[in-house]
């Protein structure tokens, strides 16, 4: 079995962040027995879905990378449907949509795969990933196996699941839906989809979603704006001016851009409400001495 791979390719091309320097070799498996193979082979990589919620160093990756986006095979099953980990989640939710088939209407515009909502228990709206979800493979980074988890094994909470503990890589997971019209389906997406666009940036503005996670019973973004980070920028990257969770790229900024921003805006409300924002996105790759000092500021790792 021979897997698709790239050598010392360009990360930025396929982040929504269009961040992200080189990837010593990235692999492109088309099914999950290829992914199986690469995992199995690899002493140490990195897996990327939608790369919808990463910030990757601009100093690139030293390990291997592996991409999921060509495992994207999916199947209903009466009210169940399995899908590959590389599947893009509005694909699936407008796959439901078609079936009659309730429960992913959130999902409508996210601009990830399975994989990663799984792996952060996504949410929005009031519906999480963990409302349908009810069984995974995952591939055991640790033992070399594939091991079959059930909902109860997932320890789900808000942005976050045991695939962000332990060295599991998800390869498929199955969901359950509920029944419905088809057209009470596609007036509750427009309406996710309505409200998507009032509050978040489009993919035509490069960002990467939510940059801090809600604090308990609070907002993230009242809290930023309420400490003044509106329209602030370092580099190229600025503060979204309608939303104050977002950071877009708007002028070809690096990982140094992003990092100097966020800490600029954890700072702030730390001062301000004595509240500490934990980072939603992700950071990933060979980070400059600054960029790990900024980036473990953040995690309370200094």
């Amino acid at each position: 079995m021979t897997v698709d791979c790239l050598v010392d390719c360009e990360l930025k091309k396929y982040t929504t962040f269009k961040i992200g320097g080189c990837a010593r070799r990235l692999f492109l498996p088309k099914t999950v027995d290829e992914l199986v193979e690469v995992l199995r082979d690899s002493d140490s990589c990195i897996i990327l879905g939608g790369c919808s919620n990463v910030l990757i160093a601009s100093g690139g990756i030293e390990s291997d990378v592996i991409l999921t986006k060509e495992l994207n095979n999916f199947k209903f099953q009466d009210t169940d449907v399995i899908a590959d980990c590389g599947v893009m989640v509005p694909i699936l939710s407008r796959a439901a949509q078609k079936n009659g088939l309730s429960g992913f209407e959130f999902m409508a515009c996210f601009p990830g795969s399975v994989g990663g909502v799984v792996y952060m228990n996504a949410s929005a709206h009031n519906q999480f990933v963990s409302d349908t979800f009810v069984e995974c493979r995952v591939f055991d980074l640790d033992s070399k196996q594939i091991l079959r988890l059930e909902k109860k094994d997932m320890c789900f909470a808000y942005r976050d699941s045991v695939l962000s503990r332990k060295n599991y890589i998800l390869l498929d997971a199955k969901f359950k839906l509920i029944q419905k019209q088809p057209e009470v389906i596609s007036e509750l997406m427009k309406k996710n989809i309505d409200a998507r666009k009032e509050k978040q940036p489009g993919l035509t503005i490069p960002n990467a979603g939510s940059i801090f996670k809600n604090p308990p019973n609070d907002s993230a973004g009242r809290l930023l704006e309420a400490a003044g980070v509106k329209g602030m920028s370092v580099g190229g990257a600025r503060v979204w001016d309608r939303h104050c969770n977002f950071i877009v790229n708007y002028q070809n900024a690096d990982s140094y851009d992003v990092l100097a921003l966020m800490n600029k805006m954890y700072k702030l409300v730390k001062e301000k409400f004595n509240v500490t924002l934990e980072p939603e996105v992700r950071f990933l790759g060979k980070a400059s001495e600054e960029e790990s000092k900024l980036w473990n500021m953040m995690l309370k790792k200094l």
